[in-house]
């Protein structure tokens, strides 16, 4: 069985076997993915972001790539997002 990647936030469902033989071993790696992204997640992690998200919402918390990616003000960092803008965090 693989360890999850504890370096990033992202979960993305792998390929459900066709074999019944290989279910159990999908099933524990799904599971082992989806808990080392609540694990980080619970831990405060946030992965750098390259694009802004299309639909942000009042609270969205992002942490800025900065330039030459996304850059929302104030460069690479923690911006929180308050009813029409992006405020950069530190």
């Amino acid at each position: 069985m693989r360890t999850p990647n504890l370096g990033t936030v992202n979960y993305t469902p792998g390929q459900v076997p066709a074999s019944a033989d290989d279910l159990l071993r999908f099933v524990r790696e799904e599971f082992d993915k989806v808990s080392g992204a609540i694990t980080l997640l619970a831990a405060g992690h946030l992965d750098p972001q390259t694009v802004a998200p299309l639909k942000p919402r009042d609270g969205d918390i992002r942490y800025a790539a900065g330039a030459p990616h996304w850059n929302p003000g104030s460069g690479r960092g923690v911006y929180i997002f308050k009813l029409t803008t992006w405020v950069f965090l530190g």
